[in-house]
């Protein structure tokens, strides 16, 4: 069983590669630096996750996120909706930066986003200083973990450390929306 970490101690770990179960909004989440390949890579490995899906970065504010973003790429009242919703439990799927890795976008020309709320996913973001990888706590075909409790024991053994905290109650992982539309890819 992996130990469970304040925040101060989880961020070196983040910045050594570390993976993190970390609680979000709705279910506990599996995070890692989103530059470093190897540690994106072992996450999907162990979520038995395909590169190609892509993955979601969640931080505290913007400014992490703008480097992975093509911003200009939005009409303008598209990104005041998308801005208007953060911090908050909405991920929006955006135009990537041209030089937004592959590990991370699954290939794609877009990337999702989310600005969050919940006080441990913004503390851990401001602490390591930027964006994280914030994908559900769970392998492949296997229910989210909605408490520490539910996390699979598989993923409990082989991550690096679990924050210490509560999810933020939501019934349902986050919704995740286009932000050139605004249309529903998860409810």
């Amino acid at each position: 069983m992996a130990r469970t970490l304040a925040i101060d101690e989880a961020v070196p770990l983040l910045l050594r590669g570390g993976l993190l179960a970390y609680p979000t909004e709705a279910v506990w989440g599996l995070g890692c630096d989103p530059d470093n390949e190897a540690a994106v890579l072992r996450l999907l490995e162990l979520k038995q996750r395909p590169v190609e899906k892509g993955l979601i970065l969640v931080a505290a504010h913007l400014d992490p996120l703008r480097r992975w973003l093509d911003l200009p790429a939005l009409p303008p009242e598209r990104l005041a909706t998308v801005l208007a919703s953060w911090p908050g439990p909405h991920t929006w799927v955006m135009p990537a930066a041209a030089d937004a890795p592959h590990w991370v976008t699954g290939g794609r020309d877009s990337i999702a986003i989310r600005i969050s709320a919940h006080p441990v996913v913004a503390a851990l973001c401001e602490g390591f200083g930027g964006a994280l990888v914030s994908t559900s706590a769970n392998r492949g075909g296997e229910p989210p973990a909605y408490t520490r409790a539910e996390l699979d024991p598989v993923l409990d053994q082989a991550v690096d450390g679990i924050v210490a905290g509560e999810t933020g109650g939501l019934a349902q992982p986050t919704p995740i929306r286009l932000a050139l539309d605004g249309s529903v890819l998860r409810g």
